[in-house]
């Protein structure tokens, strides 16, 4: 039987802005949390609300910084000098994540670190300025650590829950002589408990090349009849179908490969059509569906990733008449033979995909 290999490669693209995308080096995104905060017993103060937004940069697959505001004004005890008034905070800070677990998780547990700085104010701005202090009150550094646990509801969103502790090492506003007069023990340095719950949206993470138009080259005249053959595809034929895009972490198993595309499927549909209709033009070759990933995870997850998804397109070409008989696989490689560099954003879109090698017989 005399075989030739035709090199013909259908990839599809399975780009898209997936946790491998949404939480690579490329992308940011906006944090906004609220929690409470329990002060340090030297405070005198009670349980308050905290509230805080932040702007974070993926530095890494793993790693995080997020630029942080946060405030929370906190009631005096009733057995304190200053009942009936508040303690204003404000703070400001830089906090590092490192996120545990694989980069498709949809749970992923983290341990936070950070440092920064805190504007205090104890009392009002009259005292303050009557007793020769800033009406605004103090700044002092700070530093927090603290774990949390990050939910990916989606490609874009993701819930946080955050408990830490944070150390204000607060020199202003109860160790001076106006928080004396006002029946305090001088105290400097407090830490307090925080308990948070977020949301995070991810932006950025570098757009998607604009898909490829199908392009196919044309296909020989049919034989003359009254002898009918089988079409034959030319001696090279390169069919380059691009834009076929998966939801995060999808598809999951037992997951068919329509539910598991991001919306509008009818784009990725239509090049899963297109290569359907290459496929059964050309009856003569048998293909083997083999699927890529790009080099961020671990090896064993790439590895059931690239199955998933070519399993996917196997099942969609079974499923839209091409005969089973032709089809090796599927089969996955996980993040072996990329065809660019995974240094990049859109080199790595590059190489999450599926491709069909066909072969004519």
């Amino acid at each position: 039987m005399k075989r030739n290999t035709l090199f013909v490669l259908i990839a599809l693209g399975l780009g898209g802005v997936g946790v491998a995308n949404a939480q690579d080096a490329s992308s940011w995104y906006l944090a906004a949390r609220t929690g409470m905060v329990a002060p340090d017993s030297a405070r005198t103060t009670k349980n308050s609300a905290f509230a805080g937004i932040g702007a974070g940069v993926w530095v890494n697959p793993n790693l995080a910084v997020d630029f942080e505001y946060g405030i929370n004004n906190a009631d005096f005890k009733n057995n304190s000098p200053r009942f009936g008034h508040q303690w204003e905070s404000v703070q400001l800070d830089v906090a590092a994540r490192w996120f545990f677990g694989e980069i498709g998780s949809g749970w992923r547990p983290y341990v936070m670190g950070g440092v920064g700085v805190m504007r205090h104010k104890a009392f009002s701005g009259s005292l303050l300025s009557d007793a020769g202090y800033t009406a605004s009150g103090g700044w002092d550094p700070m530093a927090t650590a603290g774990v949390g646990m990050q939910y990916n509801l989606s490609d874009r969103v993701a819930f946080r829950g955050e408990i830490a502790g944070r150390y204000d090492r607060d020199n202003n506003s109860l160790n001076s002589s106006l928080a004396a007069s006002q029946g305090f023990n001088r105290h400097s340095g407090f830490t307090d408990a925080m308990a948070t719950v977020g949301l995070v949206v991810n932006f950025g993470g570098g757009s998607a090349p604009a898909p490829a138009p199908a392009h196919e080259e044309a296909a020989p005249p049919p034989a003359a009849p009254p002898a009918r053959e089988e079409a034959t595809p030319p001696p090279a034929v390169a069919i380059d179908l691009r834009g076929v895009e998966f939801k995060f972490d999808h598809p999951r198993v037992g997951e068919k490969l329509v539910p598991s595309l991001k919306a509008p499927t009818a784009d990725s549909v239509q090049i899963l059509d297109e290569a359907v209709d290459t496929l059964k033009r050309y009856p003569n070759v048998h293909v083997s569906v083999d699927g890529y990933t790009d080099s961020v995870g671990s090896d064993a997850y790439n590895q059931k990733l690239s199955e998933r998804r070519a399993k996917g397109v196997y099942d969609y070409l079974t499923e839209h008449g091409v005969d089973a008989s032709r089809l090796d696989g599927p089969k996955g490689f996980g993040k072996s033979s990329p065809i660019d560099t995974n240094k990049t954003s859109a080199g790595r879109q590059r190489n999450r995909r599926v491709e069909l090698k066909v072969e004519s017989q």
